[in-house]
């Protein structure tokens, strides 16, 4: 078995569909940034767990942003972890990017 076979059995995968990127947002990540992403979930991952990610958010159109990432924090209140992304594809990265930025420019 290769390294990059064994290390994608490894990783646990999140893999997530939201209606909207507010409700992505408000129902999912209470903090998301270019490197990585407040996750709330009632069952949370160990510190440096390796996670797969993929959201799938409608916007104007269906958007993906998939990648690797690392649980660096784990908290209880809201109960949730702390992922830094450790890989985005550029078309994720470039998703990730305009949505951050319509979001800044709605709270202006």
């Amino acid at each position: 078995m290769s390294d990059d076979h064994r290390r994608s059995d490894d990783r646990v995968t999140i893999n997530q569909e939201f209606e909207s990127f507010d409700a992505f947002i408000e129902e999912y990540v209470t903090n998301l940034s270019r490197t990585g992403a407040f996750l709330k979930t009632r069952s949370p991952l160990t510190v440096g767990t390796k996670v797969n990610l993929r959201f799938t958010v409608l916007h104007d159109e269906m958007e993906f942003i998939e990648g690797v990432g690392e649980v660096v924090r784990v908290q209880d209140d809201p109960p949730g972890v702390g992922v830094v992304f450790s890989e985005l594809s550029p078309a994720s990265q470039a998703v990730l990017d305009r949505l951050l930025a319509q979001r800044d420019q709605r709270s202006a």
